[in-house]
């Protein structure tokens, strides 16, 4: 039995809105800041350490265009779940760091690299999600009689120990090394709309033995799109990205790893000025381990992001989301998102 929180947002109202928006109202002039996806992933200490993708713009630099951001995730994580052959337990909190650097080789061809550094341990937020479930009458799914601040991951298949953390570990993490290539862009007055094709390479920097790194070399490629409109009433933009991503074994369940995983995602925003916007998010993935039943391993993971964008004095721009697991026990309970970057 999955014991976790499964409160479902409105996503669907949202985007009908949005979407209805976007195909009924008039094109002008007015700009307001254009939608682009949040720079996160799912950061599910069992899957953070694989080479899913948080960049999956279709927005490309321009020649010689240099851009340099700091995000960070925390996600709080609490899910026991078991079967006849299986045992889990995920408790605890997980801190992303990520320092990313992005450059315009040319007018179609842009490289980067993404260097992490992942805290785990027990937290601070486990008191504040039980009120907030409280609050709003949402299920507590154990979390409110466990331990509090918490760290241990725990996994027992037929009576063996696969995995047992107990101590928090902090460290550089998996470092990645990004390319991507513009096959198309239109610009208008009213209207931008862009494609791209992006590539990650992953490289096993950090320490598996304490889940920072996933041991593995992984590549994935993806193909990404966006179409942003410009109204009298702001800008309302739509995009997604779809790809896969293939990977050595690693040494985190190795003999359940999944060496080929599908990922997607699609999202939809609204911009009524050029300072902010609101936007909403959807991730979703085939699951990253094999022969398992429980949710936490061998189902497929969904997520949704719901936050916006600010753009601050000296063309900063932050980036902030609050991320739920809408797919029970395949993402964390909830992930606080922030993303600073400039463009040079």
């Amino acid at each position: 039995m999955v014991q976790g929180s499964n409160a479902m947002p409105p996503v669907q109202t949202f985007l009908s809105l949005l979407l209805a928006l976007f195909l009924l109202i008039p094109a002008t002039a007015t700009f307001g800041l254009e939608i682009q996806p949040f720079r996160t992933a799912n950061r599910s200490p069992l899957v953070q350490i694989y080479g899913l993708p948080a960049e999956t713009s279709s927005s490309l630099l321009s020649s010689g265009q240099l851009q340099l951001g700091l995000s960070q995730d925390i996600a709080s994580i609490y899910s026991v779940n078991s079967s006849a052959t299986e045992q889990i337990l995920l408790d605890g909190e997980l801190y992303r760091w990520t320092l990313a650097a992005r450059y315009g080789l040319t007018e179609k061809v842009e490289l980067g690299i993404e260097l992490p550094f992942v805290l785990q341990g027990g937290g601070f937020l486990d008191s504040f999600i039980i009120d907030w479930h409280s609050f709003f009458g949402l299920p507590q799914g154990g979390r409110d009689t466990a331990s509090k601040n918490r760290l241990r991951y725990r996994y027992v298949k037929n009576g063996v120990q696969k995995l047992d953390m107990t101590h928090a570990s902090g460290g550089i993490g998996d470092v990645s090394l990004l390319a991507a290539y513009r096959l198309y862009e239109q610009q208008t007055a009213t209207d931008h709309d862009t494609i791209a094709l992006r590539s990650q390479l992953k490289l096993p920097s950090g320490n598996s033995s304490n889940l920072l790194g996933s041991g593995s070399v992984d590549f994935s490629l993806l193909l990404s799109g966006a179409m942003n409109r410009r109204t009298e009433w702001g800008t309302l933009g739509v995009y997604g990205a779809v790809g896969g991503l293939a990977g050595s074994d690693g040494d985190v369940l190795s003999d359940q790893r999944h060496n080929l995983v599908a990922f997607g995602n699609a999202g939809i925003g609204y911009a009524p000025t050029n300072w902010i916007n609101f936007k909403v998010q959807a991730d979703l993935s085939t699951p990253f381990y094999k022969n398992s039943s429980l949710a936490e391993l061998g189902k497929g993971a969904a997520l949704v992001t719901f936050g916006g964008s600010l753009k601050l004095p000296g063309n900063y721009l932050l980036d902030i989301g609050v991320a739920e697991d809408i797919a029970v026990a395949t993402a964390p309970d909830v992930v606080f998102h922030l993303g600073l970057s400039k463009r040079f």
